[in-house]
């Protein structure tokens, strides 16, 4: 007789991401498990999340429940086609829509500046999916950079998307990024800043390279009474870099993160 569901579950390739309540005990869980398998013959692993993201590499902890022992996939979206290990590398299939979305809002030709790029989905996507002339993807987590490095060769986008290593703030200075030992003069059409929960905004970075006519798109957490503080920490950011900008739009990225707690992305343009 099968177990009743009481799991919520992310497909990520051939590996299902389980998320139980804290009730259910290990012997069922992993039955749940095995069971899952037998009904979904193309999951070849079922691996559950024991505990949140952490850090600034957010890294996952997860523990194997059912079927092969591995936490590498190769997990497909939007055309496209990405090789990454859950518990060293940040990935959300949750966000397949925004980046999707954020593709679409590049036009041909432009120049584009990913941070907080892990292994490389939104500049592949966009690579893929537009034409932009360039696209840098930076991010800090040595492993995350490695895929990324993997998955631009995998899906043919060499010539256009260029994988860098290092912290947002050592490798975006005034006028352009730090590439090794080499500094590159570059301002950007449009920067995408898909940020994880930290401190800084990292919005004096993004000015650093901005131009007349850039357009970037940050994400913040928040609870959802309080978006009104992230619209005016864009505009402080702005003012202390002495740059005038015009917020296009906000919205809501991503679902729920915890109760009443969202992830929020903020679209603005750069007028001078």
């Amino acid at each position: 007789m099968a177990s009743k569901v009481s799991y919520s579950y992310d497909l990520l390739g051939n590996i299902a991401l389980f998320k139980f309540p804290e009730e259910i005990k290990t012997a069922e869980r992993k039955k749940q498990a095995k069971e899952f398998i037998l009904r979904y013959p193309s999951v070849k692993t079922v691996i559950e999340k024991i505990g949140k993201f952490k850090g600034r590499l957010r890294k996952m902890t997860t523990r194997h429940l059912a079927g092969e022992k591995t936490k590498e996939t190769l997990y497909k979206e939007n055309n496209c086609l990405f090789r990454f290990n859950i518990d060293e590398t940040y990935f959300s299939p949750r966000l397949s829509n925004e980046r999707k979305e954020l593709s679409g809002f590049v036009k041909k030709g432009d120049r584009v500046l990913v941070m907080f790029a892990g292994v490389a989905p939104l500049p592949i996507v966009i690579a893929k999916n537009s034409s932009p002339e360039k696209v840098y993807s930076v991010e800090l987590n040595r492993k995350a950079s490695d895929y990324a490095k993997q998955n631009v060769k995998l899906n043919k986008v060499e010539k256009i998307v260029e994988v860098i290593q290092g912290d947002v703030k050592k490798v975006v200075k005034e006028g352009g990024l730090v590439i090794g030992k080499k500094f590159v003069k570059e301002r950007f059409d449009k920067i995408m800043m898909p940020r994880p929960q930290l401190k800084d905004s990292f919005l004096e970075q993004a000015f650093m390279v901005s131009k007349k006519g850039t357009e970037i798109y940050y994400y913040d957490f928040c609870l959802e009474t309080e978006t009104e503080k992230i619209l005016d920490l864009v505009r402080i950011e702005a003012e202390k870099a002495r740059k005038e900008i015009e917020i296009i739009r906000w919205k809501k990225a991503g679902g729920h993160l915890a109760p009443g707690k969202i992830r929020i992305r903020v679209d603005f343009v750069v007028k001078g």
